[in-house]
């Protein structure tokens, strides 16, 4: 069955924000008093929901602070570096085009917060593309979950057979193969083990839709 549906992640699927919430993550821990490393923020907090971030910090080091404050404060962060300097990653618009003029449904299924999805959006001007968009922060339970790929197969009104999903990560592709769906995954190192369980590996966007263009 060829697939109708069309589901992307987006922190490094469309846009490699993840820079920005490394550094976000950095500069606030440094003014907390506590440094950490990109290796550090790549463990523990890459591929999680907001809220999961700010109280793995504070747990990790018993900072004062409330983790609801920290989330505050490290998505503002974001949202000023994502419209000041956040660009799409190369092959998106491409891969979208292609996806509208062969009638997929495309979904958006984030583990970001709104906040953070009406920056990208706004940023890289491609909010018409997307049929449904769905966040974590609206699940009981973020990626590994995959609650918000169920929520936005539902709302796509598509069944798990007939979707595929773009991830980058560990965490979102685990959730995304939880969910039942075709998983493809967007990384330079096709080879690595880690990503053992994807259907699919892509090292660019341009391959993703060079692999569409055949089913």
């Amino acid at each position: 069955m060829k697939p109708t549906t069309f589901i992307f992640d987006m922190d490094g699927v469309m846009i490699d924000s993840e820079p920005f919430w490394r550094t976000a993550q950095i500069n606030l821990l440094k003014d907390l008093g506590h440094t950490i490393t990109v290796q550090d923020c790549i463990r523990y907090t890459m591929g999680k929901r907001i809220d999961d971030v700010a109280k793995t910090w504070c747990d990790l080091y018993s900072l004062k602070i409330e983790a609801k404050q920290l989330e505050q404060q490290i998505l503002d962060q974001v949202v000023v570096n994502i419209l000041k300097d956040g660009q799409a990653i190369d092959g998106l618009l491409d891969l979208l085009h292609f996806l509208k003029k062969e009638n997929y449904k495309i979904g958006l299924a984030t583990s970001s917060s709104w906040k953070i999805i009406e920056a990208v959006l706004h940023k890289l001007e491609i909010k018409h593309f997307f049929d449904e968009i769905c966040s974590a922060d609206d699940e009981v339970y973020g990626k590994p979950n995959p609650a918000v790929y169920i929520k936005a197969m539902q709302k796509l009104e598509s069944k798990p057979s007939e979707c595929i999903i773009l991830e980058d990560s560990v965490t979102g592709m685990i959730a995304a193969k939880a969910s039942m769906a075709f998983t493809i995954v967007l990384n330079a190192d096709v080879s690595a083990p880690k990503f053992s369980i994807a259907d699919q590996r892509c090292p660019s966007l341009a391959k993703v839709l060079s692999y569409l263009k055949t089913l």
